[in-house]
């Protein structure tokens, strides 16, 4: 075993090294800690802290235009296996039907019971879902676990595409924790709250291993957010 004062001892100079160098943007100064908010542009932001995490946004006007991002994503990835979750989104847009039209084979969590779920999660090639919120201050998308969309949806796949509405996003962290207040921001309460809320920023990382931060380990290792205004 490693001596103590050794570990320490790295565990100091990797802080001090950082473990992506010159990868990592540099934090905007909090001036304290607190409500910081979006700025001027909230999709902007929001745009901007997920590349920064290592996810991809990708701001659309309507049907047509998510569909040129989405049809060209399945057909580089070779996806064929889709997982659809549920939500107002994505049947504005006509995500499923377009899907079909394309020849994939489409899974709606809907229709899956206990017998098969649990295969399907794990042969999916790409999960598509809703969001609950977006978070512009830390380019954060939050789930909010329900039969129509549970937690495997965005866990799973090894890829993962999350459509949401301009209108979803919240400015800031703070904003999120305000949903669950006695006096939170009217038309915005998330009541009763979910059986479990996951907050994602990029795709997903580990540093467990020597601190070196390694990517897509135990969750999708691509993620792509389609905004639409």
């Amino acid at each position: 075993m490693m001596p103590r004062d050794t570990f320490l001892k790295r565990v100091r100079q990797a802080v001090l090294d950082g473990n992506r160098t010159g990868s990592a943007t540099e934090l905007p100064h909090r001036g304290g800690i607190g409500w910081q908010g979006a700025g001027a542009d909230p999709v902007a932001r929001f745009a901007k802290e997920m590349q920064a995490a290592g996810g991809h946004t990708h701001v659309v006007a309507d049907a047509d235009e998510a569909w040129q991002v989405v049809g060209p994503l399945l057909t580089d990835r070779a996806a064929r296996r889709i997982l659809l979750g549920n939500s107002p989104v994505l049947d504005r847009l006509g995500i499923g039907d377009r899907l079909l039209e394309a020849g994939l084979e489409v899974q709606v969590v809907d229709d899956l019971t206990c017998a098969n779920c649990r295969d399907t999660f794990f042969q999916a090639d790409l999960g598509i879902s809703g969001v609950e919120y977006l978070i512009a201050e830390t380019g954060s998308i939050v789930m909010a676990a329900k039969p129509t969309e549970p937690r495997s949806l965005s866990l799973l796949p090894p890829i993962h595409i999350a459509f949401a509405d301009a209108q979803q996003i919240l400015p800031d962290l703070f904003d999120l924790f305000d949903l669950f207040s006695p006096s939170p921001t009217p038309g915005r309460r998330m009541s009763p709250p979910p059986s479990a809320l996951t907050l994602i920023t990029g795709p997903s990382k580990t540093g467990d291993i020597e601190l070196r931060l390694v990517t897509g380990v135990h969750g999708p290792g691509e993620l792509h957010v389609v905004v639409l205004t």
